[in-house]
């Protein structure tokens, strides 16, 4: 993205984005780490009014949000989404009155100066979802990889732990019958 832009700014809402690009030669602008076990809506408003603010104050021409989207409990995915400014579809060919502009009150701007906010603060808060999702499938599968393998080390140091005992039941045997053998002779 870098190559693409004159200047680019980071905010962070968790450890591991800030772990990472702290080290890097961009600037961050805003982090809050260590707030995604216990995040709530109210975190996605704080975030989503300082992002909007720096839109609406010219500091950024346009914010992408970058999370984790939760696929399965094994799988997870990186999305990049665009918040602002709003992506508007393409009109639809087949559906000539797609396009059509309507009239509202109290005016297009008051509106989208009302829904902005909140459309923005609601993809935060299902970024913070996914991502917390995406987060708890791969400790589940990382649980479960590693209850497989202890099972498997267990059953190993089983087999290897009777074969050394027999082993040693073995070489007993062999003693007492030499020394019967030896008694004998």
């Amino acid at each position: 993205m870098t190559g693409k832009y004159e200047q680019v700014q980071l905010s962070f809402v968790g450890r591991k984005a800030h772990e990472f690009f702290k080290r890097r030669e961009l600037p961050i602008r805003q982090a809050h780490v260590n707030i995604l076990r216990d995040f709530d809506f109210e975190l996605a408003v704080r975030v989503g009014e300082e992002l909007v603010k720096a839109y609406h104050e010219g500091e950024a021409d346009e914010i992408y949000i970058v999370y984790n989207e939760f696929i399965s409990a094994i799988s997870q995915g990186i999305v990049t989404r665009r918040l602002v400014p709003v992506q508007m579809p393409e009109p639809d060919p087949a559906q000539p009155d797609a396009g059509t502009d309507f009239k509202y009150e109290p005016n297009k701007e008051e509106i989208l100066k009302e829904l902005l906010p909140r459309q923005v603060n609601f993809q935060l808060y299902r970024a913070f979802l996914e991502s917390f999702a995406a987060e708890m499938g791969a400790r589940m599968s990382a649980m479960d990889n590693a209850t497989k393998n202890a099972g498997d080390m267990i059953d190993r140091l089983t087999l290897k732990y009777n074969r050394t005992r027999q082993a040693a039941i073995t070489v007993e045997l062999m003693e007492i019958i030499n020394g019967a053998e030896a008694l004998k002779g």
